[in-house]
């Protein structure tokens, strides 16, 4: 497993990362205690290094899972999110010092570690990032050692660049093919502070692994019965169009080659992973390739231009 450097943070992590939201049974329907440990520790064997997750995800019973299996060895980190209060009837998000403070309290103690390498805004809006009181809490947590670095999980780039702007050593954002031009908006910042990236969606949900048909309908339970209206959901399975080309050579499958797509993309610290079972983890760390080049230049100069034609660009 190649490792990147987490932007200006000082930390280095493994450039396919373990995120924990589909395995923790919150967005696709339940997974097993005994598969939700296979995968972990399938993870560490394969030499994964970052495991991503949120105090909400289970209601916190994934971070008290990492806690358990994931060793405290200066090797791996643990990127935890916070700003989601899941103590109402309806969860809602809250960026308050108070709630916030608490939440990494009990963070602390489901992690069973005293400093939280990486902390995050869980998707906070940008009106309340600009009121500064989170980010500034958030860099206090620094200065104290309580944690050791810290950013925002973006959900735009008006968001990702106001919380560069207020000093986020890292942002997550949502970067694939489709997302490419959003991406680009941020590459300036990016490169002049130094921002660790972390990305997720990378596979927009399973859309780019290209086995949907545009009729494709989702279960009870399953967060994407909602993200896209039908006619939406068929423009996107047409666009697939733009990818198929990849396929060819080592590139075994479109999957391959969305995955591939994001880790050929230098600013990139860490591609994070969705899987729900230890036999995806091994399809996706498999298909991901041994190390640059990714995509040949050719190749991602031609997708550009097959992008462009079906309208994502």
């Amino acid at each position: 497993m190649r490792k990147r450097p987490l932007g200006r943070t000082g930390l280095t992590v493994s450039e396919l990362g373990l995120g924990t939201w589909g395995l923790s049974g919150d967005g696709y329907g339940p997974v097993t205690e005994a598969e939700q440990d296979r995968v972990l520790d399938r993870a560490l064997a394969l030499g994964i290094t970052l495991f991503e997750t949120a105090d909400s995800y289970g209601h916190g019973a994934m971070e008290r899972r990492l806690g358990a299996r994931v060793p405290d060895d200066g090797r791996c980190r643990i990127v935890t999110k916070l700003g989601t209060d899941r103590d109402h009837a309806v969860p809602r998000k809250s960026f308050t010092v108070s709630h916030l403070t608490e939440a990494l309290d009990k963070t602390r103690e489901r992690l069973a570690r005293p400093t939280v390498d990486v902390v995050l805004l869980h998707n906070p809006s940008l009106v309340a990032l600009q009121r500064g009181e989170a980010t500034a809490w958030l860099a206090e947590q620094k200065q104290s050692g309580v944690v050791r670095a810290w950013g925002v999980s973006a959900g735009s780039t008006a968001i990702a660049r106001e919380a560069i702007a207020r000093g986020a050593e890292i942002v997550s954002v949502a970067f694939n093919a489709f997302t490419t031009a959003a991406f680009s908006e941020l590459s300036e910042d990016i490169t002049r502070d130094d921002v660790g990236v972390l990305a997720h969606s990378v596979l927009a949900y399973g859309l780019l692994t290209g086995h949907w048909g545009a009729g494709k309908r989702f279960p009870d339970g399953d967060h994407r019965a909602d993200r896209w209206t039908s006619d939406e959901l068929r423009q996107r399975v047409r666009q697939l169009s733009a990818l198929r080309p990849l396929v060819g050579g080592d590139v075994m499958t479109m999957r391959a080659g969305a995955l591939r797509y994001v880790l050929a993309n230098g600013l990139v610290s860490s591609a994070l992973l969705g899987p729900r079972s230890s036999l995806q983890l091994d399809q996706l760390v498999r298909e991901a390739g041994k190390g640059p080049p990714y995509l040949t230049d050719d190749a991602l100069t031609a997708l550009a231009a097959r992008l462009e034609e079906v309208g994502v660009l």
